[in-house]
């Protein structure tokens, strides 16, 4: 899985994409720290059990390095940053009943502009999945070489 990289200073202006996430009753924003035992929950029932692992370094950083998005007082995705190493993005995922609504995107944008307001100029995203998604959304390319880049000696 190779990795790919992002110009922080020249990302596309989100504002319509956050706005479209809000027409259709969804908040994307900063998890709380009183909210772990819930976003975990959500990853764990959902996603990869070392996500759960990501998510707890993110939601113990100062500021807290995860959004989510929510509808009707329920978590539909997360994205996480500052996790695996500094700078990089992820994990990420979004609810089966939500994917295609933008909310992985709105998602990547926070994220991706919180790295970009704590200095970075680049972020990394790490063991990238749907190359398309991100090469499209944000420009961002691939990092020859990179494979299995920072992703080796993996504990089960």
């Amino acid at each position: 899985m190779i990795d790919m990289l992002v110009r922080l200073y020249d990302l596309p202006d989100s504002t319509e994409i956050h706005a479209r996430v809000a027409a259709q009753g969804i908040t994307v924003r900063r998890a709380r720290a009183f909210e772990v035992h819930t976003v975990r929950e959500f990853v764990r029932a959902n996603f990869s059990p070392k996500w759960v692992s990501e998510l707890e370094v993110a939601m113990s950083r100062q500021p807290i390095a995860c959004f989510i998005a929510t509808k009707d007082k329920a978590v539909i995705g997360f994205s996480c940053h500052d996790t695996t190493s500094r700078g990089f993005f992820g994990p990420t995922g979004v609810a089966e009943s939500a994917r295609g609504s933008g909310v992985g995107k709105a998602l990547l944008f926070r994220s991706l502009e919180a790295l970009r307001e704590l200095g970075y100029a680049y972020a990394i995203i790490g063991g990238v999945g749907p190359r398309e998604f991100y090469a499209k959304a944000c420009g961002a390319i691939e990092i020859p070489g990179s494979d299995p880049g920072t992703y080796i000696d993996l504990l089960p």
